[in-house]
């Protein structure tokens, strides 16, 4: 499990990764695909202090459970394609520090 004192840095690793993920993506294939939107989501409840952490880095609670954060990207393009891409390199991050009850979801617009 990941030392929760350096939440702060993964989030800012997997923020990075998640960026070049998406601007890969888009330099290779442009902004060609349809509309929507990613996230991350982490089955953790928000009062475990793991959930504690990942709201004090901006994952706010799911509708169906759970902890999310959407666009961890930050891109402003539409592309779904794009914004997954971001999404899943978001969560390898995770997971490679630990946190292996994180996935990626999306949904179109």
């Amino acid at each position: 499990m990941i030392a929760l004192d350096n939440l702060a840095s993964v989030h800012q690793t997997a923020t990075q990764a998640a960026a070049k993920a998406t601007e890969d993506f888009l330099a290779k294939h442009g902004d060609r695909d349809m509309c929507g939107f990613a996230w991350v989501t982490v089955n953790e409840k928000g009062s475990t202090k793991l959930g504690r952490a990942l709201k004090a880095v901006g994952f706010k609670p799911a509708y169906r459970g759970g902890l999310q954060l959407w666009n961890p990207s930050g891109s402003w393009t539409q592309c779904i394609t794009a914004k997954e891409q971001g999404a899943e390199a978001y969560v390898r991050v995770l997971r490679a520090a630990g946190i292996e009850n994180a996935y990626a979801g999306s949904r179109l617009d």
